[in-house]
């Protein structure tokens, strides 16, 4: 296979939905509290870091933390899939027509590389019409609390699901935050990243990516900076 293409979903592959909320209510029942929650910022943390800042603010120490965490995950999972049908995740613009030339070209492989837990980011596909099992393997928040070990697990799940050795160059990291392209950049990977999110072009500009895009919309042109040689789009 020529490349070996790891996607983050919120912000880069849909938006919307009451993830926020349904994390807000998992906290209050588990803990207690959710901190200062309101002007926290999201964008680009794993789901446990964001939970780990939160409480940390709000008094509790790492042992606390540690021991409500297995349940904070089943009741923020339990909330978000009660909540998704009535407030669907929403793919954004070209991601469908862009994800089904992907999926037809037999050089490329799908992943994932997310700050979300498994279950979380398995939930907000579907809800938005994207099949989980179109990405084969990922790395999640699930797998490691801080984001820069993520694009390490998910090259070596692939590399044991397709046998195939792909070199750094032939992986692609792409998302819609600084994190993002801070990430791949730790593994020597390419960087593409696209500014649909929260993050405007300028700071994903200041951040370093190999490629930057405004969105997925011209997805000729996304197919070329995704797949292509390395380049400013």
């Amino acid at each position: 296979m020529r490349a070996l293409l790891l996607f983050d979903i919120d912000g880069t592959l849909v938006s919307g939905g009451p993830a926020k909320k349904a994390f807000h209510v998992a906290m209050l029942e588990v803990f207690g509290t959710a901190g200062p929650i309101a002007g926290h910022e999201f964008s680009g943390k794993t789901d446990p870091q964001i939970a780990r800042e939160l409480l940390r603010l709000a008094g509790f120490d790492d042992a606390a933390i540690e021991s409500g965490l297995e349940d904070l995950w089943a009741v923020y999972l339990a909330e978000l899939g009660t909540r998704l049908p009535s407030r669907p995740m929403v793919p954004l613009p070209g991601v469908e027509e862009l994800l089904d030339r992907l999926r037809a070209d037999s050089q490329v492989a799908l992943g994932l590389v997310t700050g979300n837990v498994e279950g979380g980011a398995r939930l907000k596909l579907e809800s938005a019409g994207i099949r989980a099992d179109w990405f084969p393997v990922g790395a999640y928040g699930s797998d490691h609390e801080h984001r820069n070990e993520l694009p390490g697990v998910a090259i070596e799940r692939a590399r044991r699901h397709w046998r195939a050795d792909w070199v750094s160059q032939d992986v692609v990291v792409i998302g819609d935050t600084p994190r993002d392209i801070a990430c791949g950049r730790a593994h020597f990977t390419r960087t593409v990243a696209v500014a649909t999110g929260k993050v405007d072009r300028r700071t994903l500009m200041e951040a370093g990516p190999d490629l930057l895009l405004e969105s997925f919309a011209d997805v000729d042109r996304a197919l070329d900076a995704i797949c292509g040689q390395p380049g400013r789009a």
